[in-house]
């Protein structure tokens, strides 16, 4: 089955090139404050979570495996930004528990995000941005 131009102007590719570009030029905003968007939206899974979650579910939270999420938080515990704790109600398992100094990171970090995202959707009017938000969250809901 083939889809027309006329229901796909700009193809599948056209949006992750479009996606990728967008998360570089965020990345590059980020980078002077040490983040990166995966190590914002994790920052921000914890900050939304009460400061803490168990590395599964921040995996769950960020959409990745858990192999990666060991990664982020190895990452983020080497710049002081995530401590490991034990999680009280499983032996077995290890909180991400952000300190003091990733919130004031997340803070400063969040600001950046803001900013690039006023920047980047400030182009489309108001009923552009509508739409957008529209074709975005009926493509996520067709993708589940």
């Amino acid at each position: 089955m083939t889809v027309s131009a006329k229901h796909a102007p700009a193809g599948l590719f056209s949006l992750l090139r479009a996606a990728g570009t967008i998360e570089s030029h965020v990345d590059a905003q980020l980078a002077p404050l040490g983040l990166s968007l995966p190590k914002l939206a994790a920052l921000q899974r914890l900050v939304a979570a009460g400061n803490a979650l168990p590395l599964g579910q921040l995996a769950e939270r960020l959409a990745c495996v858990k192999s990666n999420v060991t990664q982020l938080v190895d990452r983020l515990e080497a710049e002081g930004l995530v401590e490991r704790a034990a999680d009280p109600d499983d032996r077995r398992s290890r909180l991400a528990v952000i300190t003091p100094a990733g919130r004031a990171r997340y803070e400063e970090g969040i600001l950046v995000q803001q900013r690039a995202e006023r920047e980047l959707f400030g182009t489309l009017t108001d009923a552009e941005a509508h739409q957008f938000a529209e074709v975005i969250a009926k493509l996520e809901r067709k993708s589940r």
